[in-house]
Formats: structure tokens, sequence, C-alpha cells
């Protein structure tokens, strides 16, 4: 490696070389305010006779390329593209105000000096060698003809203008003045005695905001020779990076498809900012035989990711509308599993009826849960392992039984559980996309004409008793029941309707939402409202009713699946957070991160589990109650430790609580680290 301090225009002239932009790299994305920026520095320095040089950071290139081939030296950049790319598109704007102001000298040398090599062949003329899409941009500015246009939207030509708008026939000598004066460090690396993948990771951890799947991305191809990088690149991580789009809001998807896929793989889930590390330990370097058919194994699965973001694209009306529904209940954690039972039935290896009933199966599992108020941490280990309990000849049976048999917060709630939490669960205040989710499904049921409530101005939620209830409410109620249900049952599904005309209705009393001829409950074609329609009062008793009979329709649209199942061995085996109190109880066992550890009293239990979270992330404790919860210390003398148990050579921590306590800490911790679903214990028998 070799580092020199370096102009900008001497790099820039170097005779006979390309500045190749290798198709790993992340594309061309500075932001106008990164220009104004690059520019005020460049007319500062270029109208101040003090300043005689300006950095603007480093350039990092790998310098006598083994994959060249031709008379052209080819630097391959694999850090600094963006500033190099931005400087050449103000020598192009230079360039084209020298034609126009007819200064033929300055024509010639900034095009045959920056911009072009002279007597090269045509794919080597350029200096600045970027990928495809900028590449044709690149050489459209330099054709510079006025009649054509440039059909597709390019970052290169909208900061091109922005410059070209900026540097005028009076400033552009203090723009040639500053550019002379530009300076960087010019780190050159030798492909064969350096490692450039190294160093692009140790670049990336002192302040490059480069995501995981750009850091995957070169990790891929940073090692292949030109001919191989374009081939991987075109046929397999090109298609990967356009298929794991969200398409509605045009942002990438590439590093959480990466995380789902090796979730699906390893049967752990990443942390976000790991994936890359993952994969490396994952895919280490590989022949290109090997490459191909780990990422043709990749790009199949990113097709099917393609449609759980994008349902749009699903051309099945009937599975598009399930797709449409598990996207609006945002459960990206299911991903994992669904991106197998879609290639599932993409092979045919399970029919259509199926498909679709695995997909109504996994919204009534996750709805359920959402409202009884079960935390969502445990999603992600249940459908992290989904898949693996399917059985191909019993395929929709298998997944049923596996959801049924968990227990604990883990747990498919029953009806009777789900009906008494649809009597309080607060629905108006839960996020919008779910709550039209549920009237939606709801008003749809059965429905041969079904009403869109997504994306309809004209459908909105309305209260049956008003937020802000006309005075003659609490005339026709009385002050208890007005009181009553405008503390426990406003925003409850009971009293929660669909109007097309909810500006009209407003605060009015019932009876005058029900009779109003453009749009109250009467005349209404929908199902919500054809209770209403009937009714004379709106009170406690006719709010409890209407619940009940939307409950029953709630059970018909997300179904518990009525199946025999197998006694499990182990039925006493429950999750920490659903176990009996532990007072004067003994423990058969305990299963910790799917490991079971034979301890049969609460201590032993209490300090294992905090041994192995200690030596999982020390730093967790040190930054929550959890140190001063459980008396951590290095000296249990000076702290006055009543009953130190050692944690490992350095630290001691307090035992000395009742079983119930040492649950409540270990209950404690598991919250603080997001692991709640971990910990299962099983209660030995009491002895007669």
């Amino acid at each position: 490696m070799k580092a020199n301090e370096t102009k900008v225009e001497d790099f820039l002239s170097s005779n006979r070389t390309q500045f190749v932009i290798p198709v790993y790299q992340r594309n061309y994305d500075w932001t106008t305010e990164q220009c104004k920026q690059l520019l005020d520095d460049i007319l500062e320095v270029g109208t101040n006779k003090k300043m005689n040089v300006h950095f603007i950071g480093s350039i990092v290139y790998v310098h006598d390329d083994l994959f060249a081939v031709s008379r052209i030296k080819e630097l391959t950049i694999i850090d600094g593209q963006q500033r190099l790319t931005t400087i050449t598109l103000i020598y192009l704007v230079l360039y084209r105000l020298a034609k126009e102001l007819k200064n033929e000298e300055l024509v010639c040398e900034i095009n045959e000096t920056y911009l072009i090599n002279k007597f090269s062949q045509d794919d080597e003329k350029l200096k600045l060698r970027p990928t495809d899409n900028n590449d044709r941009a690149l050489k459209y500015l330099l054709r510079g003809d006025d009649n054509e246009e440039y059909s597709n939207y390019s970052k290169l030509i909208y900061n091109f203008n922005y410059f070209k708008g900026r540097i005028t026939e009076d400033n552009y000598q203090y723009v040639l003045k500053g550019l002379s004066k530009l300076m960087f460090v010019e780190v050159s690396l030798d492909r064969e005695k350096d490692n450039p993948q190294r160093i692009f990771e140790s670049l990336n951890s002192t302040g490059l905001e480069l995501s995981q799947a750009d850091l995957i991305r070169n990790y891929i191809l940073m090692g292949l020779n030109r001919k191989d990088q374009n081939k991987i690149y075109q046929n397999y991580w090109e298609l990967i990076e356009k298929l794991a789009k969200d398409e509605s809001l045009n942002v990438s998807r590439v590093s959480d498809f990466i995380r789902d896929f090796l979730t699906l793989e390893n049967k752990n889930i990443p942390n976000k900012d790991k994936v890359y590390i993952e994969f490396k330990e994952k895919y280490p370097t590989s022949t290109l035989a090997d490459l191909e058919k780990n990422l043709l194994t990749i790009k199949s699965l990113a097709k099917n990711f393609n449609k759980l973001l994008n349902p749009k694209n699903e051309i099945d009306k009937d599975i598009r509308l399930q797709l449409e529904y598990i996207n609006r209940l945002e459960i990206n954690v299911a991903y994992p599993f669904l991106m197998k039972v879609y290639e599932d039935f993409s092979n045919s290896t399970i029919d259509k009826p199926t498909f679709l009933n695995i997909l109504d199966l996994i919204q009534s599992f996750v709805w359920r849960r959402f409202i009884v108020g079960l935390g969502t941490n445990s999603l992600n280990k249940i459908f992290m392992n989904l898949y693996d309990k399917v059985e191909i000849a019993n395929y929709e049976n298998s997944i049923q039984k596996s959801l049924l048999q968990r227990t604990g917060v883990q747990r498919f709630p029953k009806d009777a559980e789900v009906i008494e939490a649809l009597k309080v669960k607060d629905i108006y205040n839960v996020k919008s996309k779910n709550r039209t989710y549920f009237l939606e499904r709801m008003e749809n049921f059965e429905n041969k004409e079904p009403v869109i409530i997504e994306g309809n101005h004209d459908i909105t939620i309305e209260h049956i008793f008003p937020q802000n209830p006309d005075p003659k409410w609490r005339i026709d109620l009385g002050n208890d029941e007005f009181n009553l249900i405008k503390e426990k049952y406003l925003n409850t599904i009971g009293n929660l309707t669909l109007s097309g005309n909810n500006g009209k209705l407003g605060n009015k009393s019932f009876v005058d939402k029900r009779d109003l001829e453009d749009g109250g409950y009467r005349n209404s074609r929908l199902w919500l409202n054809q209770y209403l329609s009937k009714l004379e009062k709106w009170d406690i008793s006719e709010i409890e009713k209407r619940n009940e009979m939307i409950s029953e329709r709630f059970l018909k649209i997300w179904k518990i699946p009525v199946i025999p199942l197998e006694e499990k061995a182990d039925l006493n085996e429950v999750n920490i957070f659903d176990a009996d109190d532990p007072t004067f109880k003994r423990l058969e066992f305990a299963v910790f991160f799917n490991n079971k550890l034979e301890v049969n009293q609460v201590a032993k239990l209490y300090l294992e589990v905090f041994r192995q979270l200690f030596d999982l992330q020390p730093e967790t404790f040190f930054a929550t109650e959890l140190y001063s919860r459980i008396g951590l210390t290095k000296d249990p003398d000076q702290n006055k430790t009543r009953s130190p148990s050692k944690l490992n050579e350095s630290y001691f921590i307090e035992t000395g609580y009742s079983n119930k306590d040492k649950f409540e800490r270990i209950k404690l911790a598991l919250m603080i680290f997001g692991i709640e679903d971990e910990l299962m214990i099983k209660y030995a028998e009491e002895e007669e």
C-alpha cells in the first residue's frame, strides 16, 4: 500500500489512465447539498490568494490491476467515486462553458487533460468509467447535443444541471483556480500484496454509511476478474437488488432480504448490523461455480420476497388479496417462513387452496395474538423455525399442529380469550393500517360486493357514540351510563362502524344518525350498519350485543384450527412468564436458548441464567437497572452483599432473595434482552 498527498488535477491528467468504478460499488448518489458544499469550497479557495491547498479526503484504488488487458492503465476505485464523479461533472460544465465562450484552447485542455484519453478506443476514451447507467449519462453529457433528450432520470445529469446553473462566465476562472488547489490522499493498493476487501471494511468502520447489502455485494464481487464480476452482477446480484425493493416507496430492502435468508438457513436471526459478518461466515470465499450455486438459491427466494413486499406483482387475484392483507399487518417476521411456502407453491409442491389456507392461518395466528395483547418478540423465533415443522405429505396440518402446540407467550389464543379481549380492546387507536385491515375484512366476509376501505376517502371510521357527543346524548343516557361508555366502550369495536358520510353524522344523537337521508345507518348497505338500522337507542346493552355479534363473525374470519393434538410428554413445561408462583417449589429442569438445563432449584437456575446472559452481553448489565437489581459487584464485602455468589472470575451477584424475587429478576433480564420466550421451566411433581 502506498499513500501520497496528490493534486486532483495531477491525478486526473494522468496519461493513458482510466478510473474504473466497479459494478460492486454503490450508485453515484451525491445530493445537491453535498454538491453545493464542494463548489462553495472550490470557489472559496479559488478566490482566496492566501489559501494554497484544500483537502477533500481520500481516493483509494487498486493499481496495476491484474484484470486489465489493454494498454490503458485501469485504476479500480474502491473509495472516492462520489468525489471523483462530482469533480468530473464540474470539469464537464467548464468544458461546455468554454465551448459557448469559443475558448478553443480551454476546450482542448479540459477535454484532453481531464475528460478523455485522446488516442484510445471508445470504451477506454472516457477517463472516468462509471457503471452502466452512469456511463451512458456521462457520454450523453460529453456529447452535449441539445437536440438529444436523455430519457431516464440520472443523478449525474441532475447534479450537472445544478453546477451548470452556478458556474458562469463571471466565476469560471475562480472555479478553475480552486480546482487546481484541491488535494487528496491517494491510497494505492497492490492486489498481490494488499487485501482490498479488508481495507474496504476498515473504511466502512470509520464512517462510510454503507448498508449490509453494500458490504455483501463488495464481498461477492471484489475478488473476481472483470469478466466474472460482470457475469455475477448481471445474472444474479443486479436481479436480487431489483427484486428486493419496496416499489411503492422506492426503497431497497436487500439487507432485510439477506437477513431473512440467513435466518432461514442458520435458524438464527442476525442482528441488523451483523448480516454481512454472518453472510461471510456462511459463504466463505469459494469457486465461481459455488458462488453461482449459492446465489441461484438466493435469487430464487428473492422472487417470492418481491411479492411479499409488493403484492401487486402477484398475478393471481386471490393470492394477491391475501398478500395485501399480510402486507397491511406488517408481519415481516414471517417472511423467512412465507418465502419457503411460496417457493413450494411455485414448484407445485402444494396447490393454491393449501397456499391460501396457510396465508389465512398466519393472519389468524398473528391477529388473534394482537387482539389479546401478546408481544411480538416471540414471533421471530416462531417463524424462524416453523418451516422445519412442515411435513410435505401433511403440509397444512403439520403447520396448524405446530402453532396450536405452542404455549405461554407463543400460544395461539383460543376463542374465549379473544372474545374477552374484544370487549375492552381499544381498536380505534391502533395503527391505521391494522384498524383498516380489521374493519375491511370484517365488512367483506362472504360479501359478493367487497367494500374497499384502504385508500378510499369516501369511507371513514366512525364512533357511533361520538368522541365529542352532543349534550342530548347525556340527557338520553343519564350521567352514569354516559360516563361509563366514554371511559370503557368508546373505542371498542362494539362502538365503531364505517360511514360514507362521517362529516354529516358528526356528534348527532343516535336517532338522527340512524335516519339521516344521506349516509344514515338506515340507508347504509354496509354489514357493519345493518344491526344499527333497526335500533331505537344506543346504550351499553346495545354496544355489548353488537360486540357479541361482531365477535361471532370474528371467529369465522380468523379461525383457529380444530384438529386433534397429541399429548406432549412435557405438558407442564411452561414459559417462565406463565409459570406459577415458585415459592416452596422445586424444578425438574429448564430449557434456555433451546438447551436443557439440569437444575432442580430456583437458586441454581438463577445463577445459570445470569452467567449465560453476562457472558453473552455484559455491557447490557452496566447500561440498565440490572446492575443494581442483582447487586453486581467486584467486591462483595465493600458492597455489603449478604449472600454473594460468583458470576465469573471477576464478578459476584446477590442471591439472598426469595424464589419469587429471583423469578422477577430473571423476567426483568429477559425483557431487557428482548428474549422473553427463551426460558421454559418445568416444576417437579410434588410428593404426596
